[in-house]
């Protein structure tokens, strides 16, 4: 505390260029996360050497062969764990919804992140969790996925999408839908082996 009162009361300056030990203090004390943009590995010795990234992921699961197991009464806290297995991977969840087949998450990662690692840990600790929280015993997830990267300008899009699946869901089946996201998205799909 005694080293806060000798701080000087300017405000911080991102934008002033100069290469002074001050500055580089300055710099560091700068939050650089914005929304879910990860900054990683400052440099030693060097404040401006970091590394920037925005890699924001829409991901989509269902319970093994689409059964409606997710039940309204333990959606809410499933999603919430679900928010929390990615925040322990050092993820950032921006949303997290679905309905009664089926989990929606939009989540920014690190690039040291593996996608198939970051879905396999979800799947197995939230289907643990179902398991011991809710006594559903023979609750389990498909074992494939659905991964689009978004865009920034799309982020917000995509949260207003996962955030509205119950009403989306009186129109469409999951199955219509993530027959949509493929065609959306450019992805080929054999429907031999999608369901």
């Amino acid at each position: 505390m005694k080293h806060a009162a000798k701080r000087s009361a300017k405000p911080l300056d991102p934008g002033r260029q100069d290469s002074s030990p001050e500055r580089a203090t300055e710099l560091n004390l700068i939050v650089r996360i914005v929304s879910s943009s990860l900054i990683l590995n400052t440099h030693k010795g060097n404040p401006h050497a970091c590394t920037h990234l925005s890699l924001h992921y829409h991901l989509v699961f269902s319970t093994k062969e689409r059964f409606p197991l997710i039940r309204k009464e333990w959606r809410a806290d499933l999603h919430a764990y679900l928010g929390g297995i990615i925040k322990g991977l050092n993820g950032v969840p921006l949303a997290i919804g679905g309905v009664e087949d089926h989990a929606h998450l939009l989540v920014g990662l690190r690039s040291t992140h593996r996608l198939d690692y970051v879905l396999r840990d979800l799947k197995a600790d939230s289907s643990g969790w179902v398991h011991k929280k809710v006594s559903q015993r023979k609750f389990q997830w498909q074992s494939g996925y659905l991964g689009l990267t978004v865009s920034p300008s799309q982020v917000e899009r995509v949260r207003r999408y996962i955030q509205n699946q119950e009403r989306h869901h009186k129109r469409k089946s999951f199955q219509e839908e993530y027959l949509e996201l493929l065609k959306l998205s450019g992805i080929e799909y054999d429907d031999r082996y999608l369901w």
